[in-house]
């Protein structure tokens, strides 16, 4: 995904970070704002999990610090629920005017219940998905159980919200108790996907429950079984941003193909974000990636995969079409394949016989009833197959800066 780095006021005038991250090809219909959880930033690795899920399906996203935290100015102290809502408000306006009409509003945690409450007071709104939301916004005092009689007292009190210190005054505690929950959501009367773990120990299911019971149709569950509050396990927010995307497709329009920003096959892309790649090919959105252990964030196959993907995708494919021209029976083919660097005596291009050259193993798994014959026909054909062929050629690759 594309990531911009933007700015926007609060009412307040204050400076608020964002980011909008758009799909690879930068074509989109709709849009989402994201709201993240309490005292958390944009940059939680979760948010930018479920965002990479939406641009790979043409949704761009917006997701920003409330004010007084992350990269946003102002004092954390001085802000409440109400005005998180407003910040919701202010990034929907932003993003409106300077890029895209937001479609889609997705809240985390207490973000969750902001976008309950902002929707109301959207009516262009298409859609509105919770991640882990508490029914109530004053569920949130639980982290502060421990002060809430110093908070009332003197006004105010410094606390350790995941061992970080914040400040928290008394105002902030009044307006929570301000929203009538029930019935805020039943104002709503848009699409609404909740997302919530059995297993969360920080706001629990029932609190699902209670927005699903509230909400007017359409509403729909997903369970994010076995995930923490947070989302810390990168599958569980793949997960969630890959179920909110095929989600959303119901109520957004549809994006039509485009065509790319090149006169090529393929348009492929790196940001900041490590070694996390776009790739599209014709209409079809992929993502690469390098395993955890030298610097990815193993979100999608390693270049060397890929090759090999379409090796065997040509080699299935050819063969398929070779027993059905034949009108052989086979049920099913399966292709294996593994490269990697070997020593070779038979290298006739190498400087010398220690040289390394590289290697695949193909092996054939084929479901059907074939005589020996037929299996070394299949072998003979699988290295006629496109892919091997150009594998096999000399190959000339021309690199050339775009203008």
């Amino acid at each position: 995904m594309k990531t911009e780095k933007v700015t926007f006021k609060n009412f307040k005038g204050e400076t608020l970070s964002a980011k909008f991250e758009k799909p690879v090809d930068n074509n989109f219909s709709s849009c989402a704002v994201f709201a993240h959880c309490f005292t958390c930033s944009k940059n939680l690795n979760a948010v930018t999990n479920i965002s990479r899920a939406l641009t790979q399906n043409g949704i761009a996203v917006l997701r920003f610090d409330f004010t007084g935290l992350g990269e946003s100015e102002g004092e954390f102290a001085d802000t409440n629920f109400s005005s998180n809502v407003d910040d919701i408000l202010a990034a929907v306006s932003f993003t409106e005017e300077k890029f895209h009409l937001p479609s889609v509003l997705i809240g985390h945690s207490l973000g969750g219940a902001a976008v309950l409450i902002a929707a109301t007071k959207l009516p262009k709104l298409k859609a509105v998905a919770t991640i882990g939301a508490p029914f109530e916004p004053a569920h949130v005092t639980h982290h502060v159980k421990n002060n809430i009689d110093e908070i009332k007292t003197k006004g105010e009190a410094e606390v350790s919200i995941g061992g970080r210190p914040f400040t928290i005054k008394k105002q902030f505690l009044e307006d929570l108790e301000k929203f009538d929950a029930d019935k805020k959501i039943r104002e709503i009367k848009k699409p609404l996907l909740i997302l919530h773990s059995p297993q969360d120990l920080i706001v629990g299911i029932e609190n699902a429950a209670k927005i699903y019971q509230a909400a007017v149709h359409p509403k729909s569950f997903i369970s994010l079984d076995g995930a923490d509050h947070l989302l810390t396990n990168k599958e569980d927010s793949v997960y969630a941003g890959t179920m909110i995307a095929n989600w959303l497709k119901k109520y957004l329009p549809v994006q039509k193909p485009q065509p790319l920003e090149t006169d090529k096959q393929v348009i492929v892309r790196t940001s900041e974000n490590g070694y996390t790649t776009d790739i599209k090919t014709r209409n079809h959105f992929l993502t690469a990636d390098e395993p955890a252990e030298v610097g990815g964030n193993d979100l999608g196959p390693t270049p060397y995969d890929l090759l090999l993907a379409a090796l065997g995708a040509c080699t299935s494919m050819t063969l398929r079409m070779y027993a059905d021209r034949k009108k052989w029976n086979i049920n099913e083919i399966k292709v294996h394949l593994q490269h990697s660097k070997t020593y070779s005596t038979d290298c006739d291009n190498c400087d010398s016989s220690s040289s390394k050259i590289d290697f695949i193993e193909r092996i054939l798994e084929i479901d059907g009833n074939l005589s020996g014959e037929q299996k070394s026909r299949l072998i003979e054909i699988a290295d006629k197959c496109p892919v091997h062929r150009t594998l096999h050629s000399q190959i000339k690759v021309e690199t050339k800066l775009k203008d």
